[in-house]
């Protein structure tokens, strides 16, 4: 497993629409995909759960690319409990044989309660000791309700009560990841009323990147769905629309990102 098949939507307070194919490269391609909001006790925690299963048949592989949210994950399977970190560049998972996933997207004010250090975790994941998740999780499945449902009280109980920087830190999210009109740190730290650095300063200790990272994520994420969603838009209006210098800088972060132009990836498609 080389990344979840996990944060592939808009982050939002818990009020806002679900984007389903924003960070989700090929849709088509994806297993039987089950979202479920957290119980309210954990809404300040998790965005939502996300729920794979699929039976495939034998020698049979399907490949998950995903340009992933920049936020953690922790993730139920059957071998266990995984906290993936954010990511700054694209990943696939490759499925086969039969299997399932529980896992939560988690919001700054849980994962700067489950690790010591976001920025470790930057494209990297760790085995994590949950037992009583684990055993909770792997009893409800397959009904995906009640997987969340058990999910959202441990990590209510694990976690508690945001402080007020959890909460903070859960407004630069979706802010961040969820308004086009924000292009700058400079634009969020005064919608937030911070100082630039004391923003950076949260988000390396809450996600573990950088706020301009995260933003990049947004309108590489936002690019990719308008290039799949529409086949006659042009690359230049993209790029304009989203608030890239030209359609070059454009190109560029799909490049270094996901390996391939623009141009390349609606060919694909």
């Amino acid at each position: 497993m080389s990344v979840p098949v996990a944060s592939v939507a808009r982050v939002t307070d818990g009020s806002g629409e679900i984007d389903p194919a924003r960070g989700v490269l090929y849709p088509e391609r994806l297993p039987r995909f089950t979202r479920v909001p957290p119980t309210p006790a954990a809404s300040a925690l998790v965005s939502w759960f996300w729920i794979p299963e699929w039976d495939l048949p034998d020698g049979a592989l399907s490949r998950q690319p995903v340009l992933g949210y920049p936020a953690a994950n922790l993730v139920v399977e059957p071998d266990g409990v995984t906290l993936w970190g954010a990511t700054t560049r694209a990943g696939e998972r490759v499925l086969q044989g039969s299997g399932w996933a529980v896992g939560a997207l988690l919001r700054p004010a849980a994962l700067s309660r489950l690790s010591s250090s976001p920025s470790d975790l930057v494209d990297r994941h760790i085995a994590f000791e949950a037992a009583a998740l684990y055993d909770a999780v792997t009893a409800a499945m397959p009904d995906e309700q009640a997987a969340a449902r058990a999910a959202s009280d441990w990590l209510a109980e694990r976690v508690g009560h945001p402080t007020p920087e959890a909460r903070l830190a859960n407004e630069m999210a979706d802010l961040l990841m969820s308004d086009p009109a924000v292009l700058r740190v400079e634009d969020a730290a005064a919608r937030l009323r911070v100082s630039v650095r004391t923003l950076q300063r949260l988000a390396h200790r809450t996600v573990g990147i950088s706020p301009a990272a995260m933003i990049r994520r947004r309108r590489l994420q936002e690019a990719a769905q308008r290039v799949r969603e529409d086949a006659a838009l042009a690359l230049a209006a993209v790029a304009a629309e989203l608030g890239y210098a030209d359609q070059a800088h454009l190109a560029h972060d799909f490049r270094t990102v996901l390996g391939l132009t623009a141009s390349d990836y609606r060919a694909a498609l």
